[in-house]
């Protein structure tokens, strides 16, 4: 008797007719996605329970003239935020986070800590540029804040992103000098790498996007149609290519007022915090808080921000004192 070739399965049929992506956009439920050969579509991720964000990798079929996304293939990595009532995700499979920071407004320095310790968290690499190098004294006054920063091992990069202008051009002050090069530097770390722009608004974001990325702002405008979210161009994240091969690519993100950490346990902090972490391995107690414990690693490299860059400079490991608060008062906070 001869026997009839099996019949495929349903589940095979779907499995064959699945095809991966790259999320490029979101809004709320809607989702554009880029097939391999870079055509981009509308697609709707399967079931409510299914979390996709830019920067996943995906497996999606048509649906009509639009996708279903059936489940994200896995991540390398996520980094979010979440307070007490719920979490919010920016974006998958990073190789870099740019912190973005402008000289005026003054920036908070709490807000830039609780962004470097969820990437430290995510193990998500964080570059700092302070943008508007061409204000001379609120550069100068911002820089110096961020002498801890430099003093960890973080690059912090000066930035004027604005188009050129007399003192960008023409080196009128050593901090705008100093920025013609900073950009030029800063695409040099953006090459072959995916980078997740954060920043409060106002810090010069969408001026950087414009900067290096021809076309951004047409192309914020079709993904916005794409997705049916109007003006409100700010409120999802954004996927843009830097160069025709698609090897290295800018995230942007809204901007935030605050930045939840509650996803982070009280005994982890100090750790994620590497002017921090080091010194803990010197306190008496293995299960020391930090905080008024006798025989403290940490509280004894605590110094005054005055003081600061002398320490530094004689060859300390100091902890300056407003980061010290900045620990003490996320302490307080977590669970």
């Amino acid at each position: 008797m001869r026997k009839t070739a099996a019949r495929p399965t349903a589940k095979a049929d779907t499995a064959a007719a699945l095809q991966e992506a790259l999320v490029v956009a979101t809004h709320g439920r809607h989702c554009l996605v880029e097939t391999a050969s870079g055509a981009r579509l509308l697609c709707h991720p399967r079931g409510k329970k299914l979390n996709v964000v830019v920067g996943d990798r995906v497996h999606w079929q048509p649906s009509g003239d639009e996708g279903s996304i059936i489940q994200t293939l896995p991540r390398r990595n996520l980094l979010y935020r979440q307070d007490a009532l719920r979490t919010k995700s920016f974006a998958a499979n990073l190789d870099q986070a740019l912190l973005l920071l402008a000289a005026e407004p003054e920036f908070s320095e709490r807000q830039l800590a609780r962004a470097l310790i969820a990437c430290e968290v995510a193990r998500i690499t964080a570059l700092i540029a302070l943008n508007k190098a061409d204000l001379a004294a609120p550069f100068a006054r911002a820089w110096a804040r961020l002498a801890p920063y430099r003093a960890m091992g973080y690059s912090v990069l000066p930035l004027c992103i604005r188009p050129q202008t007399a003192a960008c051009a023409s080196g009128a002050t050593a901090a705008a000098t100093a920025a013609t090069d900073g950009l030029a530097l800063l695409e040099q770390q953006l090459a072959g790498r995916s980078t997740l722009v954060l920043g409060p608004s106002g810090a010069g974001k969408s001026s950087l996007i414009n900067r290096l990325v021809p076309g951004a702002a047409a192309q914020t405008g079709t993904l916005s149609q794409a997705l049916a979210s109007g003006k409100h161009t700010t409120t999802h994240t954004r996927w843009f290519w830097l160069d025709q091969a698609r090897a290295a690519a800018l995230i942007d993100s809204p901007g935030f007022q605050e930045f939840g950490l509650h996803h982070i346990g009280r005994a982890q902090l100090a750790g994620c915090m590497p002017d921090i972490g080091p010194h803990t391995t010197q306190c008496r107690f293995y299960n020391c808080t930090h905080l008024h414990e006798p025989g403290c690693g940490v509280r004894d490299a605590v110094v005054e921000d005055a003081d600061f860059q002398t320490r530094l400079a004689a060859g300390a490991n100091p902890i300056s004192a407003s980061r010290y608060k900045i620990y003490s008062e996320l302490f307080a906070q977590l669970r």
